[in-house]
């Protein structure tokens, strides 16, 4: 049975690192999505 070894606490930056490549994709596509959002809606205004 192989058992994982753990390599002790993480640095800050390791920590600040692992945050932002693990919600980071997620917040941008949120970003995104509201932007297009705003401007469908705008777009949708003007055409009136």
């Amino acid at each position: 049975m192989i058992l994982p070894m753990h390599m002790g606490a993480l640095h800050p930056f390791e920590q600040v690192l692992t945050l932002v490549l693990a919600f980071g994709p997620f917040l941008l596509l949120a970003a995104v999505i509201v932007l297009r959002r705003r401007q469908d809606v705008h777009e949708d205004q003007r055409d009136r």
